[in-house]
């Protein structure tokens, strides 16, 4: 699998144009099961290819049981600069009900040996809206995410997903799904807490302090372009969007056998206009109508202006001069908001 990916790398070294990379991710799957040496080749490949920037964002997923003392300091060593960690809940009824591996203390130790290892950028992964999860108990989670004094989080709703044990055990009766006014309210408590500890809501999802906010997943809303590397993994280039084969057996073999290995989707500028809306809304920033003019023509232009005004008269999307963000409420209904604002 190394091997593959670090020839990937080599293959796609004209992706970006050249363009200054400012963030690596190793994510979208569990790359903290990789050793260190392993991480630094991938990385060291990257440099080897790539132009990258002296202040590179280099981040690594990893869960809490995954990380020990030498294994953090030896991240640092190697160049990552960035952790993100998939708490997902500090309690343990919590931790025990999405089957996570790691248990409340372990959650702790790892962020307490993380800071040791002098990593001063950290986020972290919660969940809300559990079955059995009062909003005092969401609140307690967020306090002691508070008082860990960490720069970023992210916090997710639970989502019911088809063919999932959570789905059938739903179906069975035997897991009774949280309201969802309280799930609202988990949401409505979170964006409060996270303004009066000074984090700022730049992402529905996504919350950090100034100068904290990922450039990773920033990139992803701001449709700039980016290069996906392994199974799976998706890239984009402005006008099309290339995704790899997920089997990691054909990946490897399709790969070193110099045949094709992934996917192609050539986007209409409809479908580059609706992806601009569904990232951009999701943000502080929002959507510029400039920016559609200008981008995506003059029919897309007027389609927009038509279709928002309702959403503005709803008190859902505040209009600023050209720029136009959610409100507080808006971003309860975003899903249903962009679909609406789709080109079909």
């Amino acid at each position: 699998m190394l091997k593959s990916i670090k020839k990937e790398i080599e293959l796609r070294k004209f992706y970006l144009n050249g363009a200054t990379i400012s963030s690596i991710y190793f994510g979208g799957g569990t790359p903290s099961i990789l050793n260190n040496e392993e991480i630094e080749s991938i990385i060291q490949t990257i440099y080897h290819h790539f132009t990258i920037d002296i202040n590179a964002e280099i981040t690594l997923e990893c869960n809490p049981d995954d990380l020990d003392k030498k294994m953090l300091t030896d991240l640092k060593e190697i160049g990552i600069n960035r952790l993100s960690i998939g708490i997902q809940s500090f309690d343990d009824d919590d931790l025990k009900f999405m089957n996570r591996s790691h248990n409340a203390k372990e959650a702790l130790e790892c962020i307490h040996l993380a800071k040791e290892a002098e990593f001063n950028n950290i986020t972290i992964d919660l969940i809300y809206g559990l079955p059995n999860q009062s909003n005092e108990k969401w609140k307690q989670n967020l306090k002691q995410m508070l008082d860990l004094n960490i720069q970023h989080f992210s916090a997710y709703a639970l989502t019911v997903e088809p063919k999932t044990v959570l789905k059938h055990l739903i179906d069975k009766q035997k897991v009774i799904p949280l309201d969802d006014k309280i799930t609202v309210e988990h949401f409505n408590t979170l964006a409060q807490i996270a303004t009066e500890n000074d984090f700022i809501h730049y992402e529905i999802s996504n919350f950090g302090k100034q100068g904290f906010f990922s450039n990773h997943n920033t990139a992803y809303w701001k449709n700039q372009h980016y290069l996906g590397v392994g199974p799976s993994a998706h890239s984009f280039n402005g006008t099309s969007r290339q995704w790899n084969l997920a089997s990691n057996k054909q990946y490897i073999e399709m790969v070193n056998a110099n045949n094709a290995y992934f996917e192609i989707e050539q986007l209409s500028n409809a479908q580059q206009y609706n992806e601009y809306i569904f990232t951009a809304l999701r943000t502080m920033w929002g959507v510029e109508l400039d920016y559609i003019k200008t981008q995506f023509g003059a029919t897309a232009h007027q389609y927009f202006e038509k279709q928002v005004s309702n959403w503005v008269n709803q008190g859902k999307i505040k209009q600023l001069e050209n720029n136009y963000t959610l409100t507080s409420r808006g971003k309860l209904y975003a899903d249903a908001i962009s679909s609406d604002l789709f080109i079909v």
